[in-house]
């Protein structure tokens, strides 16, 4: 009978990988610079590591990841909110980008089939291609005429080629030297994005900190029409349990309304105005410094307490927002009567408003923006709150704050070097479609706070 070498099913069994090979490999993936900024990721990744590992691992539901991961209640609508699918995506990307690059030498390897969420293990197949040496010919018999005259035209060819390699050496020179000097500026500027930049440097280096992470949290527009639909505000409360769903689903609405919120829902709707803004403030973020983009309704209660975070936005997009509404003076509001925006004032001072509205001409358009810098809930980091009476006012807001001569005027009126906790209401004027800077219209500093 056969032997044990020529049983394919007995070398199959040998080359398969031990549970400690596969968790050591999943280990050293989530420990990976692929996901040293996102401990979401990392997280996710273990997770389901961690299940395909047990004997017999039967398939990893999405409800599951929801909860066990993301903190999803058990009852959560996964129809509603689509946080592991997204999630998945790029941790699948990275996974990739790991064994193609710090991870290229893995002698065993894994990924994530679309479809589910178990870990498929396998052998990185090994490539040895041969070399194979071509044979030289054998050198000619020359004369000794010929080895002369070839010698003395080789010598004429050679004076000509160094006459043309130096000035082309000098211009290749010329060129890396220039290369070598965009590529510093642009590392330079990547790392020390305030060089230069003594206010911005002054701000941005005591909102941030280079071991926690910031969180840019992106305005969750589908909730915001919802509210337009409705006419009625959505609380945080309602916003984190999804329990407006069912009050909408079984309130007198129309089937055809219901049936438009529940579509309004299934995108997630930003506005160009806040990726504008999120685009501005990722780069005063140093390259090295972890930071985490996210949607208002991917992100958690434990993270605006754990994080430096910026929410992008007035609370009508943001309920986030809704965390601090009593400790703001200038809150970024909305008229349901009128059905406008608007900002409040809640104390006065001689010479400002109550109420600041939208002001339109046939070619002007006057707008507000509310910033403010706050601790988070804990005090175990910072808060920034961008607010403006629509998307364009928020970014007009988000470049005031990534804006030099902007911020040092700031600290000039705060008077000292250092930025205290404070709010700024900013005045914006749109002309024609294009917005001139902001002004600044009156502010409030806590000193306090720190």
């Amino acid at each position: 009978m056969g032997t044990v070498a020529e049983n394919p099913a007995v070398g199959d069994m040998e080359a398969l990988p031990t549970i400690e090979e596969r968790r050591a490999l999943i280990e050293r993936v989530a420990a990976s610079e692929q996901f040293s900024r996102s401990a979401r990721l990392r997280d996710f990744l273990l997770y389901v590591g961690k299940q395909s590992l047990k004997e017999g691992c039967p398939e990893i539901h999405e409800h599951e990841i929801g909860a066990r991961v993301f903190g999803r209640p058990a009852s959560y609508d996964r129809s509603a909110d689509n946080i592991v699918r997204v999630n998945a995506t790029e941790l699948r990307k990275r996974i990739e980008s790991y064994f193609e690059s710090s991870g290229a030498n893995e002698p065993l390897i894994f990924e994530i089939p679309r479809g589910g969420y178990r870990l498929v293990f396998r052998r990185r197949l090994a490539e040895s291609p041969e070399i194979e040496a071509a044979a030289l010919p054998e050198p000619a018999q020359e004369t000794a005429a010929a080895v002369d005259a070839a010698a003395s035209e080789d010598s004429r060819k050679l004076r000509h080629l160094r006459r043309l390699v130096w000035p082309l050496f000098s211009i290749l020179l010329a060129l890396a030297c220039v290369a070598l000097y965009v590529q510093n500026r642009t590392l330079r500027k990547a790392v020390y994005p305030w060089d230069g930049q003594p206010a911005l440097a002054a701000f941005w280096s005591g909102f941030l900190d280079s071991h926690q992470q910031t969180d840019l949290v992106m305005p969750d527009d589908s909730v915001s029409v919802i509210e337009d639909i409705t006419e009625n505000p959505i609380t945080l409360g309602d916003y984190m349990s999804r329990g407006f769903i069912q009050q909408i689903q079984s309130s007198n609405m129309s089937a055809d309304r219901k049936q438009d919120v529940s579509q309004v829902l299934g995108h997630n709707l930003v506005t160009f105005g806040a990726v504008r803004a999120a685009q501005a403030l990722l780069g005063e973020i140093p390259a090295t410094y972890p930071r985490y983009l996210t949607l208002a309704r991917y992100f958690t209660a434990d993270e605006i307490k754990r994080d430096n975070v910026v929410l992008i936005g007035g609370k009508k997009s943001v309920p986030w927002d809704d965390l601090f509404d009593d400790q703001l003076n200038f809150v970024a509001d909305y008229d349901y009567v009128r059905g406008t925006p608007i900002i409040r004032n809640r104390n006065p001072k001689p010479g400002e408003q109550a109420v600041y509205t939208i002001f339109r001409t046939s070619s002007n358009l006057t707008e507000y923006a509310v910033i403010a810098y706050l601790p988070n809930p804990s005090h175990s980091g910072n808060i920034i709150i961008l607010a403006g009476t629509d998307s364009d006012a928020t970014g007009a807001a988000a470049a005031f704050l990534t804006s030099e001569s902007q911020m040092q005027n700031l600290r000039n009126t705060f008077g000292g070097s250092r930025f205290p906790y404070f709010e700024v209401l900013l005045k914006t004027s749109r002309l024609s479609g294009t917005f001139f800077d902001a002004q600044l219209v009156a502010y409030r500093t806590y000193p306090n706070l720190h």
